[in-house]
């Protein structure tokens, strides 16, 4: 009995929550080492299924960079990486496309799917969703030039199909290919275009699941930062706690925020409900970035 009593207490808990986010936008994005088991992947979706069906419409951005890897690995190419961004040569282009869209898409959708939602899979070039630039050279850690290749930065959204499958009654899952003004395909970091597409949907909640359990501090002792403002996160990229793909996850936090995002969320994709945790309980989880 006490047991069930508890399964009622978190229900009450939940409740003024379901009634705060019913009818309004989501975005989570969801790829790295946090998509690495079936089982991951389906309580995520679980989750997400469990969001619409209490009235908030969820948006999936996911990533792939895991399998793009492995992938890459199998064609004899070394992935190389620069404050988190991907180089995006030609055929690397070829990769991510095949793995994003061909694979890690339509696993997702398949599993939502199979939970009883409707899904439908997108990638950024679709309908215009992504209009992106090729991101311009730019400084390295070392002072050299550096040119991403392939790498977009988005200019444009164009959200009125997400918006129609949401109203709808469809969970859009976006894969983060974008596409330039002559629609050839940009790899488009997963991290920022969950941020922009966040403020163009001026979402309730960006949450980003990855596979630590937010932003840390790598001093010992220090641990988890439960909530973390913009002027600290500077300093820590500054003095390279932050940093890697991190730098990316924060940063789509700040461009979320600076365009109307209520509340944005880094938390770990490996822990069991996450999505739940995080949005129907009192104390949540992760770290909460704000201005």
């Amino acid at each position: 009995m006490e047991e069930l009593i508890s399964r009622a207490e978190a229900l009450i808990e939940a409740l003024p929550y379901m009634q705060r986010f019913s009818g309004q936008y989501f975005v989570v994005k969801y790829g790295g080492q946090a998509m690495v088991s079936s089982e991951m992947i389906a309580t995520v979706v679980a989750d997400i299924v469990l969001l619409q069906h209490v009235g908030i419409k969820p948006v999936l951005v996911h990533g792939g960079g895991k399998e793009i890897d492995e992938l890459m690995g199998k064609l004899g190419k070394e992935p190389r990486f620069v404050n988190g961004l991907r180089v995006t040569d030609d055929e690397t282009m070829e990769i991510a496309e095949m793995v994003l869209q061909g694979k890690v898409n339509r696993r997702i959708v398949a599993l939502v799917n199979r939970c009883g939602a409707r899904a439908v899979g997108l990638s950024g070039s679709d309908a215009g969703l992504f209009k992106a630039l090729r991101k311009p050279p730019f400084a390295g850690p070392d002072g050299e030039s550096v040119d991403l290749g392939r790498v977009g930065e988005i200019k444009e959204l164009d959200t009125a199909l997400v918006k129609t499958l949401c109203e709808s009654g469809y969970i859009p899952v976006v894969s983060s290919i974008g596409a330039d003004p002559a629609w050839e395909s940009l790899n488009i970091n997963a991290d920022h275009a969950a941020g922009e597409l966040a403020g163009a949907l001026q979402a309730a909640k960006l949450i980003i699941l990855t596979d630590v359990e937010g932003v840390c501090r790598q001093t010992e002792g220090d641990g988890l930062i439960s909530q973390i403002k913009e002027k600290e996160i500077r300093a820590l990229i500054e003095a390279g706690q932050i940093n890697g793909g991190m730098i990316p996850k924060v940063e789509a936090c700040l461009r979320a925020l600076k365009k109307g995002v209520s509340r944005t969320h880094i938390i770990d994709g490996r822990r069991k409900h996450a999505l739940i945790l995080e949005t129907f309980t009192d104390t949540g989880i992760g770290t909460m970035v704000t201005l």
